[in-house]
């Protein structure tokens, strides 16, 4: 416990600074486009309902997809950029996260400030215009003051939505306290999840205080409050920041990974292993698999490990199955040809799709392999992580056997192996290179149609890296060196109940014993 507290502590500069320096922005500009937005809604009717029904409209998108949504449009833009400038721009991590923070950030600014712009007593807009003043004069030096403790409220809430927001910004490769949430979910590392939750709120709370500071110096007509609640702002999150600032060279290489233990743990190998070279290292974290495989050929990660039949259905769109060499080989030359992508091999093991059940309740009901399931479906409950119902593999497996079962629940993977043992689910869609499967004693059903495709775990090389000589001699010793039972056992020790390894450790384990 107290090497898990320790480890949170280590990694909070970076994750804070990180998730105030987007936080702050993204207020910022949403500050800086509401506002004049606001103004534009109190003059015109007619303007009026139209931006506060997009700006309700954002608000109604949850957050998480918002930002996954600005990925490829990002992604498109700077392929677009490179085609006719000859430059483009990371889509990967601030960027994303920046433009749909903003857009989450204005609904609480442009109603507030066109609400208090409007409640401007309209005898004191005749005083103005009776003194002579201009309508530009008349709204910085009348209405804007008079609505300030108005406008403060909504500003308030938007900055405690954006800094809760900001925690979902991981899976798009942006860092921030999120990491401490979704690694902690990932690994049942609940210190990491309290940890991030807490720092999370503790900077919202604190946040919302010092405007609060600032609201009540608007209402009081009190500069000197405005003033000290402006800088204690601005000495806080300079402070907060302040350990971007000697971050100096950016890292060498970056290393993908998705959400998941195996790949933590596999990442990890990955930049140990760069490390213990002399290289400098960055870790992308968390990332959703569409997001990992289209920032390696895009150049915003340099490697990460995928799985062949992932890569099968979801990047080739190829529903046929003519078997796991062949499917290898094709992937290479495909993504080579394609993306200038290169597969530099095999691990050396599957972590392949395969169906699960509790021994005693398979043996219960006689099902022993996907078609014996397909009789007993009916009756049965379906729990799968969060992608697999929406993959190519669901759609080919259901087509070849035609499920029906009474229920279908997705789950987080740490929550779907603990839901089959509770009883909420009674087959889940298990990773064949998880330890859990071996410890809670599970069967895997069989695929007697071979509906599902090989599963090789390969190191994908991004094509910038695709000639890098100290990138390629570190990651190839890797190539067929993993058996199944030594990545079970290296994911049991992250995902054990009691006495759990990091990533870090388990992959330094791995990497010794292989």
């Amino acid at each position: 416990m107290n090497a898990r507290i320790a480890q949170a502590f280590a990694l909070l500069p970076d994750y804070l600074a990180w998730h105030v320096l987007l936080s702050f922005c993204a207020l910022a500009l949403g500050l800086a486009v509401s506002l004049p937005l606001a103004v534009a809604a109190s003059r015109s009717p007619r303007l009026r309902w139209p931006l506060l029904a997009f700006a309700g409209f954002i608000q109604t998108i949850p957050s998480l997809a918002l930002l996954a949504l600005f990925y490829p449009v990002l992604l498109g833009l700077s392929a677009a950029s490179q085609a006719v400038f000859g430059k483009g721009f990371s889509a990967l991590g601030f960027l994303p996260s920046l433009l749909a923070l903003t857009l989450y950030s204005m609904l609480p600014i442009l109603r507030t400030a066109t609400a208090g712009v409007l409640g401007v007593d309209p005898a004191v807009r005749e005083a103005a215009d009776g003194v002579g003043m201009t309508s530009r004069q008349k709204l910085l030096q009348v209405e804007l003051p008079l609505a300030m403790p108005v406008i403060m409220a909504g500003v308030r809430t938007a900055a405690v939505w954006t800094i809760g927001a900001a925690t979902l910004s991981t899976p798009v490769g942006q860092t921030s306290l999120g990491n401490y949430i979704f690694a902690g979910l990932q690994t049942e590392n609940w210190v990491f999840v309290l940890f991030g939750c807490a720092a999370s709120a503790v900077l919202a709370l604190a946040v919302d205080q010092l405007l609060g500071l600032i609201e009540m110096g608007a209402a009081r007509r009190r500069r000197g409050l405005v003033a000290l609640g402006a800088a204690l702002l601005a000495l806080g999150a300079a402070g907060a920041i302040s350990p971007l600032w000697a971050i100096g060279k950016p890292a060498s290489y970056v290393i993908g990974a998705k959400n998941f233990s195996e790949q933590y743990i596999l990442a990890e190998l990955m930049a140990q292993r760069l490390e213990d070279g002399g290289a400098r290292v960055s870790r992308k974290e968390d990332l959703g698999s569409a997001v990992a495989y289209r920032a390696l050929a895009a150049g915003e990660i340099d490697a990460y490990v995928d799985y062949s039949g992932t890569l099968w259905t979801n990047v080739l769109k190829r529903q046929d199955n003519p078997g796991r060499a062949a499917v290898l080989a094709e992937l290479t030359s495909e993504l080579k040809r394609r993306d200038g992508v290169v597969v530099l091999g095999s691990l050396g093991f599957e972590n392949a799709y395969a169906f699960a059940m509790r021994a005693d309740r398979a043996q219960a009901l006689g099902v022993a392999s996907l078609a014996d399931l397909a009789r007993q479906a009916p009756r049965l409950t379906l729990g799968s992580d969060l992608e697999f119902l929406s993959r190519p593999e669901w759609k080919a497996v259901d087509a070849a056997y035609g499920f029906h079962f009474k229920a279908q629940r997705s789950f987080q993977p740490t929550f779907m192996y603990r839901a089959l043992a509770g009883g909420e689910a009674d087959v889940i869609s298990a990773f064949s290179s998880d330890g859990r499967i071996a410890a809670d004693r599970l069967i895997v059903l069989s695929d007697p149609k071979g509906a599902l495709p090989p599963y090789d775990a390969v190191i994908l090389v991004s094509p910038k890296r695709a000639g890098d000589a100290r990138l390629l001699a570190a990651l190839r010793p890797l190539v067929g060196s993993i058996s199944v039972e030594a990545m079970q056992a290296a994911n049991f020790s992250v995902d054990r109940d009691r006495d759990k390894a990091t990533p870090g450790e388990a992959a330094r384990a791995l990497a010794a014993g292989r």
